[in-house]
């Protein structure tokens, strides 16, 4: 079972992803995050990246219905989402193999680097909104170069959704979550 490190920090991502706040997963959500990363530059509707983006994010939805739905009811619970964190490290190649189409959406400006800009972009794509990010990249960007290039942004990528580590600095990749300052 997540421990009480890892609740905090996908908390804040189930609260990201729960489009309509009524405390469940539903597929109504995902379409709401697929059609917030349409927003992004490079993933315009009728785009091979759009395509992408929409399969990955489909596909982790009916990954989570298939495993986390314990009662069938077509939704899945914070607790049935945590239920399935100690998955997680086995499906490693997995999680980190979605951080290429992210990176890709992210990467506006295609030049294989995601600046401080593009990640305060992705994280406001994942909530929604406008997000205090002051001080976040500083925490993630391993070698302080500015950008993440696309090994440190599918190392970070991982360690936000398997690590239980909370010295590794891919906690903070999706910005801040409940407990935790920067």
């Amino acid at each position: 079972m997540a421990s009480a490190f890892q609740e905090r920090k996908l908390k804040g991502m189930f609260a990201a992803f729960d489009a309509d706040g009524d405390g469940f997963l539903r597929e109504e959500d995902f379409r709401a995050l697929v059609a917030r990363f349409s927003r992004l530059p490079g993933v315009a509707p009728g785009t091979e990246l759009r395509a992408r983006v929409e399969t990955l994010l489909m596909g982790w939805w009916a990954a989570l219905l298939g495993a986390g739905d314990a009662n069938g009811d077509g939704s899945v619970d914070l607790g049935e989402v945590l239920s399935l964190v100690d998955r997680l490290p086995a499906m490693a190649a997995d999680v980190t193999a979605t951080a290429d189409t992210v990176f890709d959406a992210v990467d506006a400006d295609g030049d294989g680097r995601i600046s401080q800009e593009e990640h305060r972009r992705l994280v406001e794509t994942w909530n929604g909104r406008p997000v205090d990010m002051t001080g976040v990249f500083e925490l993630i960007d391993p070698n302080g170069d500015g950008h993440l290039d696309r090994e440190e942004f599918a190392l970070l990528w991982r360690q936000f959704w398997i690590s239980d580590d909370p010295a590794e600095p891919g906690n903070w990749l999706c910005g801040r979550f409940p407990g935790r300052p920067a």
